[in-house]
C-alpha cells in the first residue's frame, strides 16, 4: 500500500509540473488563438491544475482509502485535470464553448467541437467532484486514525 501510495504521489507531482508547464506554453500562445479569450481560460486552467495535482502529489500519503479507491481517485484527478486544460484549448483553438457562456465571449463552434467541449466539462466537473469527496473522506479517515 505504501509503494503504491509514493508511487502515485510521484506519478502527480510529475504530471502536475507538466500541466503547469503547458498552461505556461498556451499562455504565450493566446494571441494566435481563434478564441483568445478562451486561449487565457485555457492558460489558467493548465496552470491552476497543475498546482492541484502537484498538491494532491503533496498530501497524497496522507489519505487513508482502500486501494481500489485510490487508483480510482488517482485517475479521475488526472482525467479531470487534463480534460479542463485540454477541452477549454479546443474551445479556445476552435472558436467553441457556447456551453462556457461569457467566457466564450458569445462564440460558438462547429457541432463536433462544441460536443468535444461539453462532453469535457461534463465528464470532468463529475471526476473533480469525485476526487474531492474521496479525498476528503481519506483524510477525514487519516485524522480520525490518529485520534
Amino acid at each position: 500500500m505504501e509503494k503504491l501510495k509514493k508511487h502515485h504521489s510521484d506519478r502527480l507531482i510529475f504530471l502536475g509540473i507538466l500541466l503547469f508547464l503547458f498552461g505556461l506554453i498556451v499562455g504565450l500562445l493566446v494571441p494566435l488563438f481563434e478564441n483568445p479569450r478562451m486561449g487565457v481560460s485555457s492558460h489558467i486552467e493548465g496552470v491552476l491544475n497543475g498546482m492541484l495535482l502537484v498538491i494532491l502529489g503533496l498530501i497524497w500519503s496522507k489519505i487513508k482509502l482502500s486501494i481500489r479507491w485510490l487508483k480510482i481517485t488517482f485517475w479521475l484527478a488526472v482525467y479531470g485535470t487534463f480534460a479542463n486544460f485540454v477541452g477549454i484549448l479546443v474551445a479556445a483553438i476552435f472558436n467553441g464553448g457556447k456551453m462556457l457562456g461569457i467566457m466564450a465571449n458569445g462564440q460558438e463552434g462547429a457541432p463536433v467541437v462544441e460536443g468535444v467541449v461539453g462532453f469535457s466539462l461534463i465528464s470532468l466537473s463529475i471526476a473533480m467532484i469525485i476526487v474531492s469527496v474521496a479525498t476528503l473522506i481519506g483524510l477525514k479517515r487519516n485524522m480520525n486514525s490518529k485520534e
